[in-house]
């Protein structure tokens, strides 16, 4: 099959969306993104589902000299999940891993703070939680989400997202009740090799994607 490059996470959210809506999930339906580059993508799910959205606050522990690669991850609830197979490539990494997951806390806590600004976190008690994220390269930050929303309460949990190496799906096929993945490639290298525009979104981006679909599923007046 000719690999899928996407214009951006918009319209990969939208394809993405439509594979979600023949799955006929069982209702009600919560979408969750993975801040940050998870949100646009998430949005489209939201809106095509009739779902509100949310953010999953997870954070990718980075191996030292090589961020980009995962050693493992953190998640809201205190869930760290460890990436053995990483660890046991590069031995000793269990002092860095305690150092860089303390740092890693800190700047999810503040996402916390920035991006719900003073709301709580959506109840997932019985759910359908919808985990959507731009790609899944190693699979540990979404492996995290996954876990935290099982811990939230969620009922069936469903990992979604454009693009996931073969690695990554294994991983999460494992304790997802299903995952939606466009397509599995047999080398992934990086994300944003599937994207034409593959920008770094800041907060405020974040923030007005959440806003707008608060508002978007505020009750309309009469």
């Amino acid at each position: 099959m000719r690999p899928l490059i996407f214009p951006d996470r918009t319209e990969a959210g939208a394809a993405l969306a439509q594979s979600l809506l023949a799955r006929r999930l069982v209702p009600p339906v919560i979408v969750l993104a993975l801040p940050r580059g998870g949100v646009p993508v998430a949005y489209e799910v939201a809106r095509t589902l009739g779902a509100p959205l949310d953010v999953m606050l997870v954070r990718k522990i980075g191996v030292p000299g090589q961020p980009e690669l995962a050693m493992g991850a953190i998640a809201s609830g205190g869930i760290v999940v460890h990436e053995a197979e990483v660890e046991r490539s590069f031995p000793g990494l269990a002092a860095a891993f305690d150092q860089r997951a303390a740092a890693e806390r800190r700047e999810l806590e503040r996402r916390e703070r920035v991006y719900r600004d003073g709301l709580p976190p959506l109840d997932l008690t019985g759910k359908t939680a919808v985990l959507v994220d731009d790609g899944l390269a190693t699979g540990a930050t979404m492996l995290a989400a996954l876990r935290a929303a099982r811990q939230a309460g969620a009922g069936p949990v469903i990992v979604a997202a454009p693009v996931a190496s073969s690695q990554a799906a294994a991983l999460v096929r494992a304790e997802a009740d299903a995952t939606v993945l466009l397509q599995t490639p047999p080398a992934l290298f990086a994300i944003g090799a599937w994207y034409q525009d593959f920008e770094q979104l800041d907060d405020a981006q974040v923030c007005r994607l959440l806003e707008r679909r608060r508002q978007e599923m505020a009750p309309q007046g009469p």
